[in-house]
């Protein structure tokens, strides 16, 4: 399938490229983005801001709640856009995740409470979700929350919770009726991190970056008005297809800016003889081999939303993009380590890429585990796309061309 975007898209993508190109910090081609979960969190803070300014922030929100009610494939530009130039200030549990549901499930004072402090990109938001036990089996939680008649006591840990060293603010999941089966008894909660006194202990990742947390609820009260929706309900509010853009598209978007990089170094490197690695046969059908995942990635991205502007739910397109995206971004980070050679592993000045990839390889590991395993997209895609019954299907990694020749079926 062949993608085409309107005037007033692309017109959109050149207006929202000058823009970034301006706020880069320094030269494009040397630009790098920031760590929001470090030193570069107030930066990405003040793009946040501006992206609000300029109603970038939350223009996929409906018009009512202040947003323009964008289309998927201008969020897809959007997302895109950002991802390629490394840009940070998107919000993705504010804006993307928690501001919809509020939408839906939130009363008029907890949407004239909460929204406009998102769209103004004046808070950091987290999601407690995962706990110790409870991770792929989500519905297995087992954090308390009692009803204790003018408040609410929260007990329990959640776990590998992004920016919860940050943020001010946490939406959660607690369990409120233990003896309800373990999709139901669910509740969805909104805490003040500071306020209600709850502990964030960091978990340092083995790339040496700090972006996991462990929040520790213990004897925690928060306000009665702190629950979302109906009580024991929380699971299908958590399950709702919110989010206007599901696509995927930072996944190859990301990839792309990284394999030019890498393309960069190869054609400017020679090897003992003189020769430029460019040349070298296994390098060379490397690069194209990855040129081509990249493109096939990012084709299923934009399929995935072209299908959500037709009304349809594409779960099973959806975890072909995330496989694909997920093992995408690892490869990008193997292939960028071993051509920057023993060198390009140290975090010097003078290195290639300054050691980033190795970073970068490290940090990608956990992107086949979280938001849904490897095994549970494939596990979809066979009931749900191939029609196989789950006791016959063999849980393991898709091969590269298994996933491609999937890509190529969902775009026929």
């Amino acid at each position: 399938m062949r993608y085409e975007f309107s005037k007033e898209d692309e017109d959109f993508r050149q207006e929202l490229r000058s823009w970034i190109r301006d706020e880069i910090q320094g030269d494009f081609k040397d630009w790098q983005g920031v760590d929001e979960s470090a030193d570069g969190f107030e930066y990405g803070l003040e793009i946040r801001r501006k992206l609000a300014k300029k109603g970038w922030l939350t223009m996929a929100w409906p018009k009512e709640y202040g947003g323009q009610g964008a289309s998927y494939m201008k969020q897809v530009i959007f997302n895109e856009e950002m991802s390629y130039h490394r840009m940070p200030g998107r919000d993705g549990f504010g804006a993307k995740m928690l501001g919809p549901t509020l939408m839906v499930h939130g009363t008029e004072e907890q949407k004239k409470r909460f929204l406009p402090p998102i769209a103004n990109g004046e808070v950091q938001w987290c999601q407690g979700y995962s706990e110790p036990d409870s991770g792929s089996d989500l519905a297995s939680l087992k954090l308390k929350v009692e009803d204790k008649g003018d408040h609410w006591l929260v007990n329990g840990t959640k776990v590998w919770t992004s920016m919860a060293h940050k943020a001010s603010w946490i939406f959660f999941l607690g369990r409120t009726d233990p003896d309800a089966p373990k999709h139901k008894g669910i509740s969805f909660f909104l805490a003040n991190i500071k306020d209600a006194n709850i502990q964030v202990k960091p978990i340092i990742n083995m790339a040496g970056s700090h972006h996991f947390n462990q929040v520790i609820f213990e004897d925690v009260k928060i306000p009665k008005d702190a629950l979302i929706g109906e009580l024991n309900k929380g699971w299908y509010i958590a399950a709702t297809l919110l989010d206007f853009e599901r696509s995927g598209v930072e996944y190859p978007a990301t990839a792309r800016r990284n394999f030019e990089e890498i393309v960069d170094l190869v054609k400017n490197t020679k090897d003992s003889l003189g020769v430029p690695l460019i040349k070298d046969p296994y390098i060379n059908k490397t690069l194209i081999d990855l040129d081509l995942e990249i493109e096939a990635a990012r084709l299923v991205a934009y399929e995935v939303a072209y299908l959500q502007s037709q009304g349809e739910v594409p779960s099973i397109e959806g975890s072909v993009a995330k496989i694909l995206g997920t093992q995408l971004s690892q490869k990008v980070a193997k292939i960028g380590t071993d051509f920057a050679g023993l060198y390009g592993q140290l975090s010097d000045s003078s290195a290639p890429f300054d050691g980033k990839y190795l970073k970068q390889q490290l940090t990608v590991t956990a992107y086949t585990i979280f938001a849904g395993t490897t095994e549970i997209q494939k596990n979809i895609i066979a009931t749900r796309g191939l029609g196989l019954p789950l006791s016959l299907i063999h849980i393991s990694e898709p091969t590269r061309q298994e996933a491609i020749s999937y890509a190529v079926f969902c775009l026929k």
